[in-house]
């Protein structure tokens, strides 16, 4: 089997080693193993728990403490509807090699991670990409969606809080979405890593698994839970298809790591406070990118409704690569192409990392772009 270059992480694996100024990173800034242990307000009491878990296989499916804690982040899933992965990209792989089989339809949007569109497209299915439009606010034309779903659809891939672009689907959106997968009977496959970053109320994106029968939520501790060093995620939808994953996840994850289960436990046992955190970091840091590109007249964005990233457009006669590389080799801060989601003349921006990252990166980035502008 042939499938394309991941261009994202090829770039990350390139350049994030070199930089000074991560803008690249997606993750809120990341918790320590100390600061999630003082998180709790017990931290002897974790440490002795951790001082006795066996380093076994542990139960294959996630523990039933944990499946029970990712349960509880959704309305109207129980334990059996969980199952537990290396990180969303095993889980989001494990639905694809699942779900599709060559000559299937898969409906992906994009720009989005690109599993969702290069797996199906390895397995020989047909894929049709829905294009998300800078002057539609990064969201789906649902309308278009209608057109591009037949009733020989399989799968219907979305990303919400969509990756690069920030844009938010509500409840309604997603409503017509399982709607209309329905008329086909095709599964929707939400990848919701950035899921509790949303900028306004409670930062809570209602999930797919929730609203739809043949709705499927993947899910993390990397991005909003700043956990990405645990390598853990999950699969959120029916049993009977959890059971069909489960025979592929037999053959690539056995089970996930008995710490990494444990501490993901003590996180989701905490998750008021990590996500209370997390609205801080990602509130605080858009708000001082906003005031940035309010500043700029060679920068333009539609600003984010949740997630950690956003997509800068920027007026430079220059492609997104060469822009990139050049704003590294001079100032040591990185940003990723916006080639690397096929949207050139932009540039993804992470700002949900250090404050002081993000204000002087910002800074040097106006001066490369001034610099441009005399060239």
């Amino acid at each position: 089997m042939k499938i394309s270059e991941f261009e994202v992480e090829r770039w990350m694996d390139a350049w994030e080693g070199t930089c000074k100024y991560n803008l690249a990173e997606t993750c809120v800034r990341s918790l320590t193993a100390g600061e999630l242990l003082d998180m709790t307000g017990r931290r002897e009491d974790v440490l002795a728990e951790l001082d006795a878990t066996p380093l076994t296989y542990g139960p294959i499916p996630g523990s039933p403490r944990l499946r029970a804690l990712v349960a509880s982040l959704y309305a109207n899933q129980e334990p059996d509807n969980i199952l537990i992965t290396h990180g969303a990209v095993g889980a989001n792989a494990l639905v694809h090699a699942t779900l599709v089989e060559p000559g299937d339809h898969v409906v992906a949007v994009v720009p989005t991670y690109q599993q969702h569109y290069s797996i199906p497209d390895s397995y020989g299915a047909r894929v049709d990409h829905l294009s998300l439009r800078e002057e539609n606010g990064w969201l789906p034309d649902l309308d278009e969606l209608d057109r591009l779903v037949t009733p020989d659809t399989k799968l219907i891939a979305v990303n919400n809080p969509n990756n690069p672009t920030g844009a938010l689907i509500d409840e309604a959106g997603l409503t017509r979405i399982a709607t209309i997968a329905d008329r086909a009977g095709a599964w929707v496959l939400c990848d919701e890593v950035y899921r509790g970053t949303d900028q306004d109320g409670n930062g809570i994106t209602t999930s797919i698994a929730d609203l739809y029968e043949r709705g499927i939520s993947t899910g993390s501790m990397s991005k909003s839970y700043a956990l990405a060093g645990l390598r853990l995620g999950w699969i959120t939808g029916p049993t009977g298809l959890l059971a069909e994953v489960s025979t592929h996840r037999d053959y690539t994850t056995i089970s996930v790591g008995r710490v990494d289960d444990l501490l993901a436990s003590v996180a989701l046992e905490n998750k008021d406070a990590i996500l209370a955190r997390a609205h801080h970091i990602t509130r605080t840091n858009l708000a001082i990118l906003d005031q940035w590109v309010s500043s700029r007249d060679d920068i333009t964005y539609v600003r984010p409704g949740s997630g950690t990233t956003a997509l800068l457009r920027y007026d430079a006669p220059i492609d997104s690569h060469e822009f990139c590389i050049r704003l590294l080799e001079q100032t040591g801060v990185m940003f990723t192409p916006g080639a690397a989601f096929g949207i050139e003349h932009t540039v993804r921006i992470g700002f949900a990392d250090d404050t002081d990252t993000l204000r002087t990166g910002l800074h040097l980035t106006g001066q490369f772009l001034d610099h441009l502008a005399r060239a």
